[in-house]
């Protein structure tokens, strides 16, 4: 019998700074600054979009800027920026989970009580719009919008050419990355306009931390896509990005590259709990190079909507409130706002609906394998999913009685099967876990079936089926060629 008591989570992400996903950074001075790992929140309904781009800028704010392209000129009212709270918040509740159950004894009758660990997070959003003059000119270059938005400068440029906006940026103290006029070419040619970000040092601060917070902009356009080609122009690298997404329909899936779903519900070795981050980054790197590199990885998928009580099986803290979807962009949430007819061409009335649906999508690429932008759709699949691995605890007590021990000899096969599993999810080779299973320490009742003795009998037969399985290989095929002189074939 198994009792669930608790689940754990882990933040996979690489050690590098998470930074903004869709624009390449430019910097003062001959520093280059670099972006590994990414977190983005997209909202989509009809052809209206909201984005949120979260910024964990490591260095003088002095040398920082962002240049993103956009379909459209934004208004003042159409960016914001927010706590980024918010973003901790979806990724602790969508992130693959550890989940852990304890065995009971079958010697004795006892029962545990579930438990859930739980967090609470403040938060905050603030917005300030004023407009600021900028020095400078460059034929080919056009000045769309100026404004001041919290801790930024924030300006909205259309160019001619990408040569013209590479002058433009180099002129007013940015070094421009190498590449970089190759990747603004096609944004140019397709009439994008291009959203530079830098920071306001006196209104920054007016803050009390020294983090630069998410930027949130919203536009309408019939694509529903990604620029992720402009923030390989000084990559360093493959990159990682993590895409939150809220729909009212479904989940979204990409539309250009393959969707695959993570592995899920794999039992694993109890001492994964206690490196999870490390199993699960050898689980996806594992997973990524099997599936060509190219491919879109689903690790959440789950109707989050607030009157929902059920929001994830089994959840690892509190869900996001509808405080929290509203911060993230859920303009339906709020109700309909009949003065905004700039969705009025939209082909998908919302007809009142506050259905929330929340897909977690983690892209690993380069400009090897992913040529193009991310073009995403809505889709109508609203099934659950949530990447999931399961741990399992041993009974603890006198297991002398006959069932304890026929249970033991279960929890040997079983722990077997445990370790092969391991070895096929993550690609390595099952002695690259000896010293965490040697650091697992509540076993210490059921000796037989300890981790670190079940993986040098794995080895062993490992070394001692090989050199069996070649005679009896070369006795089968000495035996089948016999046969056929015997038959007079040869």
């Amino acid at each position: 019998m198994k009792i669930k008591l608790a689940t754990t989570t882990a933040l996979v992400f690489s050690a590098f700074a998470l930074m903004s996903f869709c624009g390449f950074y430019v910097s003062k001075a001959d520093g280059s600054l670099k972006n590994k790992t990414s977190q983005v929140i997209l909202v989509r309904d009809g052809n209206k979009n909201v984005i949120t781009m979260y910024n964990d800028f490591k260095g003088d704010t002095k040398d920082f800027a962002m240049v993103v392209p956009v379909p459209v000129v934004l208004r003042k009212d159409d960016i914001k920026v927010v706590d980024q709270y918010i973003f901790q918040r979806l990724n602790d509740y969508s992130a693959p989970r550890l989940v852990e159950y304890w065995d009971q004894n079958p010697c004795n009758n006892y029962e545990r009580e579930d438990m859930m660990m739980k967090k609470s997070v403040s938060s905050s959003l603030q917005e300030v719009v004023v407009t600021q003059a900028l020095k400078g000119k460059v034929a080919g270059v056009k000045i769309e919008a100026k404004y001041l938005v919290g801790e930024y400068d924030i300006l909205i440029l259309s160019a001619k050419e990408s040569s013209g906006l590479k002058t433009w940026l180099n002129e007013n103290g940015y070094k421009i990355p190498d590449g970089a006029e190759e990747v603004l070419d096609p944004y140019i040619k397709s009439n994008l306009k291009f959203f530079v970000v830098k920071v306001n040092e006196k209104e920054k601060a007016k803050l009390n931390n020294n983090f630069l917070r998410p930027i949130q902009i919203s536009f309408n356009s019939p694509k529903f896509m990604l620029p992720i080609r402009l923030g390989m122009a000084n990559a360093d690298g493959d990159q990682d990005l993590i895409v939150y997404a809220f729909t009212r329909k479904g989940r979204i899936e990409c539309t250009n590259y393959r969707n695959v779903n993570m592995p899920t519900g794999n039992n694993v070795p109890l001492f994964v709990q206690k490196n999870f981050g490390g199993f699960y980054g050898n689980l996806f790197n594992h997973q990524w190079k099997n599936e060509d590199k190219s491919v879109s990885f689903l690790e959440y998928a789950w109707n989050v909507t607030p009157i929902n009580q059920m929001k994830c099986d089994p959840c690892v803290g509190n869900p996001p409130t509808e405080y929290d979807l509203v911060q993230s962009g859920v303009f339906w949430l709020g109700g309909k706002d009949w003065s905004d007819y700039s969705d009025v061409d939209s082909d998908e009335p919302d007809n009142g609906s506050k259905n929330v649906h929340f897909t977690r999508l983690h892209f690993r690429y380069n400009r090897k394998s992913f040529p193009q932008d991310l073009m995403f759709q809505v889709t109508p699949n609203t099934e659950n999913f949530q990447a999931r691995y399961v741990i399992t605890h041993p009974a603890s007590g006198d297991l002398s009685c006959e069932a304890g021990k026929k249970y033991l000899q279960d929890l040997k096969a079983r722990r077997k099967k445990e370790l092969r599993e391991l070895t096929a999810l993550t690609g390595t080779n099952i002695n690259n876990w000896q010293d965490d299973a040697t650091a697992a320490n509540d076993e210490e009742d059921v000796a037989a079936a300890q981790y670190t003795t079940l993986i040098k009998e794995a080895d062993n037969e490992h070394h001692s089926n090989g050199p069996a399985g070649l005679v009896m290989l070369s006795a089968l095929l000495l035996g089948s060629a016999g046969f056929l002189k015997w038959k007079g074939i040869v």
